[in-house]
């Protein structure tokens, strides 16, 4: 950015055109020897000084010109910007129980849908901290809480059936997630549940494990997967190879609209795989990381070389007045 610190001074140039007009005039009254005739005069050619004899005067208006761009005080300005953030804290705990098998969302069963929209909801974040909690029977921390995203990123990849023996432990896995949240220094600290079924394991209950975030100021998301009623499960007969039967799907909706009231989060239920990217778009829209930018200018002087300009012109202006353009009275 280049700009004038006084550019009220631009307005001295308005005396310039005045200043050339009285040095003419001065000109014509300075006195003057008369002939009677010049005729004899007239072949005689006019030399370089006489043809050059304007050039004082625009030595001087050009000092004049230079001095008030100096005066108006040019500056060059670079823009700086200072920015805060203040980060979220989120844990992401992912149900990995075998009824995640369930292929309601065609062509893929719940956890690969869960993991893929789970990987774009990570690269969507900036500077918040993440971690990942998973749970069938029990719950273990796959991921501590940090922002390298690309080894989170591995690890979800890394989920699969198999890693917990096989049952639903809502409450330890969100217990799991408090537990490494609790020592957290961040003013924003959130839970982002993913559930197919209803609590059957544990010592803890989903509801007491939402207590205990509420009394850490912890938030709680809840989200339901999955399609009411009868859905294709896979089954793998070592005589018959893969087939298919028909389960109920069933989703313990009132405690997890519970342990999101509990905690100031809100209850989610996702039916298809659309579904399911929208509300995590809907909760990285409702969990965004603040940022304080502070804009501010550091101006760079430059009338220094405009007043340098107008003393050198000056020193040329008096050097040729007294030498070569000298002129006798």
């Amino acid at each position: 950015m280049f700009q004038f610190a006084h550019p009220e001074a631009f307005w001295f140039f308005t005396l310039l055109p005045i200043l050339w007009l009285l040095r003419h005039w001065r000109k014509r009254k300075s006195p003057t020897l008369r002939f009677s005739d010049v005729a004899r005069a007239s072949g005689v050619r006019k030399s370089w000084r006489q043809r050059f004899s304007f050039l004082p005067d625009f030595l001087r208006l050009a000092v004049f010109s230079f001095l008030i761009l100096g005066m108006a005080r040019p500056q060059k300005g670079t823009r700086n910007l200072e920015s805060s953030t203040s980060g979220i804290d989120i844990m992401l705990v992912m149900d990995i129980s075998g009824s995640m098998k369930a292929e309601d969302f065609h062509p893929q069963n719940r956890l690969y849908v869960a993991k893929e929209v789970v990987k774009n909801f990570i690269k969507g974040r900036q500077t918040d901290r993440i971690g990942l909690v998973i749970f069938a029977k029990e719950s273990f921390t796959q991921c501590p809480l940090t922002i390298d995203y690309g080894v989170l990123l591995h690890l979800v990849d890394e989920v699969r059936f198999g890693m917990i023996e096989d049952g639903t432990a809502i409450g330890m896995g969100l217990v799991n997630g408090v537990n490494r949240l609790k020592d957290s220094p961040s003013k924003n600290k959130v839970i982002i549940l993913t559930t197919d079924g209803a609590n059957n394991a544990g010592a803890i209950d989903p509801v007491t494990a939402a207590g205990v975030a509420q009394a850490l100021g912890i938030k709680v998301y809840t989200v339901g997967i999955g399609r009411p009623g009868l859905v294709p499960m896979p089954v793998d007969d070592p005589v018959f190879g893969r087939r298919y039967m028909q389960v109920q799907s069933d989703i313990d909706e009132p405690t997890l609209q519970k342990m999101a009231q509990l905690t100031g989060g809100r209850f989610f239920r996702a039916k298809d795989p659309q579904a399911l990217s929208q509300i995590f778009k809907e909760i990285d829209a409702l969990e965004k990381t603040k940022i304080k930018v502070k804009e501010f200018w550091e101006f760079d002087e430059r009338f220094r070389i405009w007043v340098l300009l107008a003393l050198s012109v000056l020193v040329f202006e008096l050097l040729f007045s007294g030498t070569v353009f000298r002129r006798l009275p």
